[in-house]
């Protein structure tokens, strides 16, 4: 054992630094020795934060006598699974983790293997060795490969009998499920979960009153819940949320008398809830969301005594809120959103003892009871997107421990003369109601974290109340969408991270107070009256992803939006990090780009300069400071929303197409574009732009770029529209931008490019107006045969008055227009003011972009 010891010890883990040669090996941490032998039979080295691999020729193979060895929870260093694990043939217990690669068949010949644990997400196990261990390990009780790549089919023939816990969750399994599992006669747990390719229906299940847990979630298993799923009479968890399940819920659930955990959400589910459930008196969970169910829901909760969780949502239940949930004593979390419930909320569904969250929003309720006794416990409550009329209601006040409280979407008209206090709220939403005036409960509020009125009819100036209120701890308030005027006071709520006040009508300078908001992120004071300059002290905020201050009269260096400011770039804009989106279209910013060391802009993935003076050369070093558009974006299977904080901030794009509008809404991470058009940008075309590989739009139109384009940015292969036109570019369109697959928008008209027009892939597609304009062009789609001349021209100057005449030639390229429109709390984009507007007659490609 010694060069053991030297071998796991010279490295100081935690585990083994205190073994020592000088005592018996017996008496070392983690590990076991027969009694009578003396002979090493348990190695457990756990947790042990070994980062090295084990050599394949380690002394641990020498433990003829090894039964049980544990080395999970431990980074071998990329290495894989030794094949003289094969050695130790009297192993009855393996325990594996941190581990790459392919798993050795070696594996299968430890035919005394009682337990197998191999958790390694970077593993591989193919399918002759996944075959010989279900063959050859015929003492096997316990099997876990959860994340083990295996992507094959589960085997007919299963020798291992004994087999007591199976786990292949997330595994890649493919194929369809067999019954060759459900036919193993000491099956207490079956784990094959999160495998989409699992596919078929659900096999005719043998009676067994030995599994205990039957586990299927996320798989394509579809069909018929069968009806002998009843006869797992001692099932205590059944979990087969996430599938393709069709049909009625048989009656035959009644049977699992034992069950505790039921969760049948995200499938397709008809009919009625059965009325046998009633019989499932040790059920604590119950989750039936996301479903078709529909019509009252029955009373068949009443003896499920037991119950903590019951989640109904997302599905088409109509009538009253069920009265038999009145005397479940151990209820803590009811969720009926998005059903056609209506009625009144009754005054008992507040008394249950231990009710923590209550979510009853998207139904149709029309009233909360009027008197509400004192309740301790509950915390969140939804209410929002319901009928509820007339003022706040008062018997609220008694939810003494609220926290999280929605009442928007609702017709609340206010709350004067109604003395409310919730001491611990921190989330107030009460947005599109009724609201005139600023809620006076907010004056009684110390705790708040979350508000939005926005989205009512508030009137007025703020109040001063509202603007001395000394709310240390809120981080988001949204005031948008009202009617205020006046000016925006002094405010002290310094933690703020989204501050929202767009589309009222405020005026004046803003308040000095709004530069110490350093953990801003999101500042939205758009579609305001707002004057004066825009304070310098913006540039000092690190954590800023949003700015908007369009359709404001903003005096000074910054305008962003329909302001008209004529001034340089504003370069400080750099020092924004995390800045994603960047619109400066349609002012009078001029001069040169700066290329300075300091300009940075690694996230962004929307750069919008368009409808300006700028000129000067475009210069290499600046595009390549663009790190997030050098990703590939082409895999839309990694689309995500840009988000910042866990709050929303949604954005739309407003498409126009010959005057017709089309919104589409948000922006996703593979939504990259640069927008250049409309300046006086001279010289050539950077080649730098090739390594800006997930760019998806370049437009560099209505400008005055001379040279050839270069024949890198065929590299853009994930490119969907290019627009050079109206520029003074010559030679020869390069044949290498035949390898942009994806591009279906292309305009090189009003140049000066010559010869043959390229053909293959989406060149083929393109028509007669992407090349409008270039007389020495020729070959398809143009009628100009190649090999004809014409020496009778001579190619025009570009004029800018020529520019302006003829802009709508071929719809004027495309453009963009800001049309930010709406937050919503629980997801948030992190963006700087973005907006699209495409001219094009056929918008296909971008729809699909967006």
């Amino acid at each position: 054992f010694s060069c053991l010891d030297y071998e796991f010890r010279h490295h100081d883990y935690p585990r083994t630094k205190m073994w020592n040669e000088s005592r018996d090996c017996c008496s070392w941490d983690g590990v076991t020795c027969d009694l009578l032998t003396g002979h090493v039979i348990g190695l457990d080295l756990s947790c042990s934060q070994f980062g090295e691999s084990i050599h394949p020729n380690s002394s641990l193979f020498q433990l003829d006598h090894l039964q049980t060895l544990k080395l999970d929870n431990n980074n071998f260093n990329h290495s894989s699974i030794p094949h003289n694990i094969g050695r130790l043939t009297n192993l009855r217990h393996l325990q594996l983790s941190g581990f790459e690669g392919r798993i050795p068949i070696e594996i299968s010949y430890l035919t005394d293997l009682v337990s197998l644990d191999l958790y390694c997400s970077k593993c591989e196990l193919d399918e002759r060795t996944f075959e010989a261990m279900l063959k050859n390990l015929t003492n096997l009780e316990l099997l876990s490969l959860s994340e083990v790549n295996i992507s094959s089919r589960l085997p007919v023939n299963i020798s291992s009998s004994s087999l007591r816990y199976v786990d292949l969750e997330s595994t890649n399994l493919q194929g369809v499920l067999t019954e060759s599992l459900f036919l193993l006669p000491k099956l207490e747990t079956l784990k094959l979960g999160y495998n989409d390719l699992l596919e078929g229906v659900l096999p005719k299940i043998h009676p067994s009153n030995t599994l205990l847990e039957l586990s299927i979630p996320h798989t394509g298993i579809s069909g018929e819940l069968p009806d002998s799923i009843g006869t797992l009479s001692s099932l205590n968890l059944l979990y087969l949320e996430g599938c393709q399940f069709s049909g009625s819920i048989p009656d035959s659930i009644g049977n699992l008398t034992q069950i505790t955990e039921l969760l049948l959400w995200g499938n397709h589910f008809t009919g009625h809830i059965p009325s046998t459930i009633s019989k499932l008196k040790h059920l604590t969970q119950l989750v039936l969301s996301d479903n078709s169910l529909g019509g009252a829901i029955p009373h068949v909760f009443s003896n499920l005594q037991k119950l903590v969780s019951l989640d109904l949502s997302n599905n088409n239940f109509t009538g009253p809120f069920p009265s038999s949930v009145l005397n479940l004593t151990s209820l803590r979390y009811i969720d009926l959103s998005h059903n056609s419930l209506n009625g009144t909320i009754h005054s008992w569904v507040f008394s249950l003892p231990s009710l923590h969250d209550l979510k009853l929003h998207h139904n149709q309720f029309n009233r909360v009871d009027d008197e509400i006794q004192t309740n301790p416990t509950l915390e969140t409550l939804y209410l929002s997107h319901n009928q509820l009329n007339g003022p706040f209601p008062r018997s609220l006040a008694n939810l003494t421990s609220l926290d999280f409280l929605d009442f928007s979407s609702n017709n609340i008209t206010g709350d004067v003369g109604i003395n409310i206090t919730f001491p611990r709220l921190s989330a107030l939403f009460l947005s599109s109601c009724e609201l005139k005036d600023f809620p006076h409960l907010l004056r009684n509020l110390k705790t708040l974290q979350f508000l939005d009125i926005s989205n009512n009819k508030i009137r007025g100036g703020i109040p001063n109340w509202f603007s001395n209120m000394r709310w240390d701890s809120l981080e988001h308030l949204n005031v948008s969408h009202n009617f205020l005027t006046g000016h925006l006071g002094e405010f002290h709520y310094h933690n703020l991270e989204y501050f929202d006040l767009r589309f009222n009508f405020l005026q004046g300078p803003l308040p000095s107070s709004i530069c110490n908001l350093s953990s801003l992120r999101i500042l939205d004071l758009s579609r305001n009256n707002f004057s004066n300059s825009i304070p310098n002290c913006l540039h000092m905020m690190a954590k800023l992803t949003v700015l908007d201050l369009r359709s404001n009269s903003f005096s000074g260096i910054l305008d962003l939006g329909n302001n008209g400011i004529n001034d340089t770039f504003p370069a400080w804009l750099g020092t924004l990090e995390e800045l994603q989106v960047l619109i400066l279209k349609s002012n009078k910013f001029h001069g040169p780009i700066s290329a300075r060391k300091r300009f940075g802009f690694p996230q962004l993935r929307i750069f919008d300069l368009s409808h300006n003076a700028f000129n000067g050369s475009l210069p290499a070093d600046f595009f390549r400071n663009f790190k997030a558009m050098m990703k590939n974006g082409r895999d839309k299977s990694d689309s995500r929303y840009l988000i910042s904080n866990n709050e929303v901030y949604e954005d739309s794009v407003r498409l126009v197409i010959k005057g017709n509008d089309m919104d589409l809404e948000r922006i996703s991470t593979i939504d990259t574009a640069i927008d250049l058009s409309c300046n006086h940008f001279e010289g050539e075309i950077p080649k730098s732009l090739k390594d800006l590989s997930s760019l998806r739009l370049l437009n560099l139109s209505h400008n005055n770029l001379i040279g050839h384009i270069p024949m890198e940015l065929g590299k853009l292969n994930t490119l969907e529209a290019l627009d050079l036109s109206w520029n003074r570019l010559t030679g020869k369109i390069p044949q290498e931008l035949t390898a942009m697959n994806f591009l279906e928008f292309l305009n090189l008209s009003q140049n000066h490019f010559g010869g043959r027009i390229p053909q293959g892939s989406q060149f083929s597609t393109f028509e007669n107006d992407s090349y409008g304009g270039n007389l020495d062009l020729c070959g398809q789609p143009l009628s100009k045969q190649c090999g004809t001349s014409d020496s009778s021209h001579v190619p025009e100057p570009l004029e800018e008055e020529e520019e302006e005449e003829d802009e709508s030639y071929f719809f004027s390229g495309f453009t963009w227009e800001s049309v930010v429109i709406g937050y919503n709390f629980g997801l948030v984009v992190g963006t700087i003011m973005w907006s699209l507007m495409f001219k094009y007659r056929k918008p296909k490609w971008f729809v699909e972009f967006f």
